[in-house]
């Protein structure tokens, strides 16, 4: 089939190729639409899938900056709205737009790129692997006592949207430099898309905007949804917890405490929580949290050199023999240190394909895992010890939203 892959020149081919992952959903975009989507990314980074005049896939990229171990931040593309309609599923089109936008993305100086996967099977065989892993609770209002009690000095104020766009985006910063995974938000991300509040896409109440106040300073910030409902006279109200960030223990410790002392509620949800979440050792009963484990973001690295020598290691060195397929100018044999990364003709220890670099790359998997998973090969005594040993850190990586 002959398809022309390139990137969409007006705002009217970035709704189209937006239409091709929304027929999926029900959801039909019109020009206002594309417009909104077009404050978050540039229209020639939505690449488009064209069988004649008409445009039958699509595929997104966001120009980020990505945390790594380290505190270091990366160029990469945040992978999105990939689709394809299904008239023309199976005949080489998914491929075609992943091939196109990795090229893109290595010719714009992309050291990785990363992505939601809706379906797990699909991005594999492009290079992308699973890079860490989240969780979402649901707990109980009267189970939410916390296992050391302790008198909150914090004050909390609910916020009007110019505040939170003010106070909130530092404290974020906080936590990138913190957390592998998460990536810097423009103003008009936070403005437009994390903090806007619109009434078409709401699954409860309005957002509010909480800012917890330390010593006279911002300390903190959640946004929450009330979704109440009422049983026999008496309130079974669920509060969602969209977001919710604080920098330091104290302050993730008094505003949580706040947050779960919520009146004319039942429950309390939240997702996208790291597996290391302070919460388990905040809360008395941390079974009763229900915390249930999915997927989270899957990396692929674009310029393995780049990539690897922009994290921090601990002291030692390992030689990695990397294959990688669809994009074979990363493949042959690395040696990584302290120092970072460069290509060698020294004998392997390891070999892996890039899917498993990308596993590990962030810190959610370890180089033993993938031995036993059977995506590593150890070619040397203790080889995936010893690059665990280099990769080892101490935080889980995190992303905090979906894109």
């Amino acid at each position: 089939m002959d398809v022309d892959v390139r990137p969409c020149s007006s705002v009217e081919e970035l709704r189209n190729a937006l239409n091709a992952i929304s027929h999926y959903f029900g959801h039909e975009n019109q020009l206002e639409d594309a417009e909104r989507f077009a404050k978050w990314i540039e229209v020639e980074r939505m690449h488009a899938a064209f069988d004649g005049n008409r445009i039958i896939g699509g595929a997104g990229a966001f120009t980020f900056r990505m945390s790594v171990p380290g505190g270091a931040l990366i160029p990469a593309a945040g992978i999105t709205v990939v689709g394809v309609l299904p008239t023309h599923r199976r005949r080489g089109v998914l491929t075609s737009l992943m091939r196109e936008q990795l090229e893109d993305c290595r010719a714009r100086g992309d050291f990785a790129a990363y992505l939601w996967a809706s379906e797990g099977t699909i991005y594999g065989r492009f290079g992308y692997g699973l890079a860490s892993r989240m969780g979402d609770i649901s707990l109980a209002k009267d189970r939410a006592r916390f296992a050391v009690p302790f008198e909150a000095r914090g004050t909390v104020r609910i916020v009007d949207l110019a505040e939170a766009a003010r106070t909130f985006p530092p404290l974020y910063d906080q936590v990138v430099a913190q957390r592998p995974g998460t990536f810097v938000r423009t103003k008009e991300w936070w403005e437009t898309r994390k903090l806007f509040d619109d009434p078409a896409r709401r699954q409860g109440g309005p957002k509010n905007l909480v800012l917890l106040e330390l010593d006279g300073k911002p300390a903190g910030y959640a946004i929450y949804n009330v979704k109440q409902d009422w049983v026999s006279g008496f309130s079974k109200g669920v509060v969602n917890l969209v977001e919710v960030v604080a920098p330091t223990p104290e302050a993730s410790r008094e505003l949580w405490r706040w947050l779960f002392d919520f009146d004319w509620t039942s429950e309390f949800n939240a997702d996208l929580l790291p597996l290391d979440h302070e919460l388990f050792m905040l809360v008395a009963e941390p079974r009763r949290m229900q915390f249930k484990i999915n997927d989270g973001v899957w990396v692929r690295l674009i310029d393995v050199g780049q990539a690897l020598s922009a994290r921090t290691y601990n002291d030692g060195e390992i030689v990695l023999e990397l294959e990688d397929a669809f994009m074979p100018e990363n493949a042959g044999r690395w040696r990584v240190t302290s120092s970072g990364a460069q290509r060698t003709d020294d004998a392997a220890d390891l070999r892996l394909d890039i899917t498993g670099l990308g596993s590990v790359y962030l810190g959610g998997f370890t180089f033993r895992a993938l031995v036993r998973g059977s995506r590593a090969q150890e070619l040397t005594d203790s080889a995936a010890d010893r690059a665990d040993a280099l990769f080892r850190t101490n935080t889980e990586p995190w992303c905090p939203e979906i894109f």
